[in-house]
């Protein structure tokens, strides 16, 4: 474990409660584990999903087009974040299956306009970015010139309505915000703190097992932040996750092989996990049992 802080770091904070959990050893029964994800009427080979990123130019030239490519090679969902039309277009012409998450414009125009492009381009579903739209300071945010807005609830379901794709809100971190999103017909969640953009945010895999309780039956629920092996992956899986966001351990990975070294992060995560399950008796992500999971305390 981790040495403790007092920082405020949210990320070292969920580095630190990833590490506080342990896992029972299962044997008796158990078989080959099944690591294929259902989502949105397609099959995945895995559960280990590409994080919303944006602006990737620095890793690669095609940075989010050649990751696409990467879980495409996967056989796993390629999640992208900030872009323009044309990038989203190339994207979605790789073949890699994607969902895009759209930032909160303060011009609501954009976002419809952002929504139907997904829909036109084949993205299997679209969302929004929740946790993004203001600066520490307690101001509307601005990113690359864009002015952001927070958003309401009647907002929220304007957005779920005007479009026939599956709707997904990135930045749940609490059972309210969780209850409000199944209000409005969200059809997944990401609950995320996006890489500590608030001091002393809450660990996802911490709130987590509630906001699985209270809206686990009604739509799916993905895991972001701190992700960073297939024994991660299977902590979220265990505590009430239908699938993770994976980003920082892919960048390095895309700038030195592009595509290829996003496949190998996928799939080496994939391997680690179904390790993990086949010590846990665990026959598919869908049913792994969560008294597996141990909290560290001596």
């Amino acid at each position: 474990m981790s040495q403790k802080t007092d920082s405020g770091d949210s990320n070292q904070i969920t580095r630190e409660y990833f590490d506080s959990l342990l896992i029972e050893f299962r044997h008796i029964d158990s078989i080959l584990p099944d690591t294929r994800l259902r989502l949105f009427g397609e099959t995945f080979d895995t559960p280990v999903m590409t994080a919303a990123l944006s602006h990737l130019d620095k890793c690669h030239p095609e940075g989010l087009v050649e990751m696409a490519r990467g879980a495409k090679a996967a056989n796993a969902v390629a999640f992208v974040g900030m872009g323009d039309e044309e990038e989203l277009d190339r994207i979605t012409a790789t073949g890699a299956k994607t969902i895009k998450i759209i930032k909160q414009y303060a011009n609501n125009d954009v976002i419809y306009t952002k929504i139907k492009h997904a829909e036109k381009c084949g993205c299997i579903a679209v969302g929004m970015d929740f946790d993004h739209a203001f600066t520490r300071r307690g101001e509307n945010d601005e990113i690359h010139g864009l002015k952001m807005a927070g958003k309401s609830l009647d907002e929220l379901k304007s957005f779920v309505s005007a479009t026939g794709l599956p709707f997904v809100v990135k930045g749940v971190l609490s059972v309210q915000d969780a209850l409000k999103c199944a209000d409005a017909g969200v059809q997944g969640i990401v609950v995320s703190h996006h890489a500590g953009i608030m001091s002393y945010a809450v660990p996802p895999l911490m709130i987590l097992p509630e906001i699985a309780d209270a809206v686990g039956s009604k739509m799916k629920i993905f895991v972001d932040c701190g992700v960073e092996s297939g024994m991660d992956s299977f902590k979220a899986l265990a505590l009430g996750a239908d699938a993770v966001s994976v980003g920082r351990p892919l960048m390095q990975p895309l700038t030195d092989k592009g595509a290829e070294g996003v496949k190998d992060i996928i799939s080496d995560f994939t391997a680690q996990l179904a390790g993990v399950m086949a010590f846990t008796c665990s026959h598919a992500i869908t049913k792994i049992d969560p008294k597996v999971i141990r909290h560290r305390r001596f």
